[in-house]
């Protein structure tokens, strides 16, 4: 059975060595099978294959297509089967042999794309996960004396819009409550309390966020919520 197919595919190969056409043969295979994964909206890998300058740039792996040299192109590899990595297109049906065939012959025929075929500029959209984080520029208030933070900037700037006032700083054992519920579940001691009214730095408040995020009952609430995200119960 395998030697037959073997045969099968040597004899489509033979018989489009001379005829396989880019534009007319190839291109809409690759529409059809591939663009779903690899096009416009979603390049997986970071590999697009409607434009011609980022499909043969490659993806995160590295170049897909070697011209002259199907049997070492990731992409004849990948729809083909041969190697060990999932078959292409995942998820849905493999290509035809004779399709198989067209990609293979284009490309061992130096695989020519004419020009005019596929999106000119084709950009791959990269994850947000690859984005390098950029720290986004403060923005303009009225009242700068009131921020003691950068967030503050933001959060001022919204009620600014609303035109709403800031509620006054509320009094140590409140803040201290409100911090200790949040981060813990839990109300504070009152030797939290008492430590907290004797702490007059400039840096009390930030001493409790550090305390209560080393506290243990600080993993026990959020714990829960991040296995929930986790889908650790399924």
């Amino acid at each position: 059975m395998l030697l037959r197919v073997a045969a099968t595919i040597l004899f489509l190969i033979a018989a489009v060595a001379e005829s396989a056409d880019f534009g007319r043969e190839v291109y809409p295979i690759l529409e059809k099978s591939c663009f779903g994964c690899h096009g416009p909206k979603t390049q997986m890998g970071g590999l697009r294959l409607d434009s011609k300058r980022a499909a043969f740039t490659g993806g995160q792996s590295g170049k897909v297509i070697l011209p002259g040299n199907a049997a070492a192109s990731a992409l004849y590899q990948r729809v083909a089967g041969a190697t060990e990595q999932p078959r292409m297109p995942i998820g849905a049906k493999p290509l035809e042999v004779a399709q198989i065939a067209l990609i293979k012959s284009w490309i061992d025929g130096g695989a020519v794309w004419p020009e005019g075929i596929g999106v000119q500029a084709g950009e791959v959209n990269k994850h947000w996960a690859f984005e390098p984080p950029t720290r986004p520029p403060l923005p303009a208030l009225s009242n700068r004396k009131w921020p003691a933070n950068p967030i503050d900037y933001f959060v001022l700037v919204r009620l600014e819009k609303e035109v709403l006032q800031p509620s006054p700083e509320a009094d140590k054992v409140t803040l201290l409550r409100r911090l200790s519920l949040d981060l813990t579940g839990l109300p504070p001691s009152i030797e939290d309390i008492d430590g907290f009214l004797a702490d007059n730095g400039p840096r009390a408040y930030e001493k409790q966020v550090e305390r209560l995020l080393a506290s243990p009952h600080y993993g026990e609430r959020w714990g829960r919520h991040w296995l929930d995200a986790a889908r650790y119960a399924d």
